[in-house]
């Protein structure tokens, strides 16, 4: 017997792109500091980690 996937919900989506926003904005940062082209990697990394953290806050709040 085959399990059914677990679908995809606003928190699990949130946790996930926090867990890739975290490592890309230290990317970014280390690149920043360094001579490279760390602002792109900056501003994406930012932008996830600050998506994810807002979506989990919204999946929170809906189940209070």
């Amino acid at each position: 017997m085959r399990r059914r996937p677990t679908p995809l919900t606003e928190g699990r989506a949130g946790v996930l792109l926090s867990v890739i926003g975290a490592p890309v904005t230290l990317a970014g940062v280390v690149f920043h500091l360094l001579p490279g082209p760390g602002f792109p990697l900056l501003v994406v990394g930012t932008a996830l980690l600050i998506t994810g953290l807002v979506m989990i806050a919204a999946e929170r709040g809906r189940h209070r």
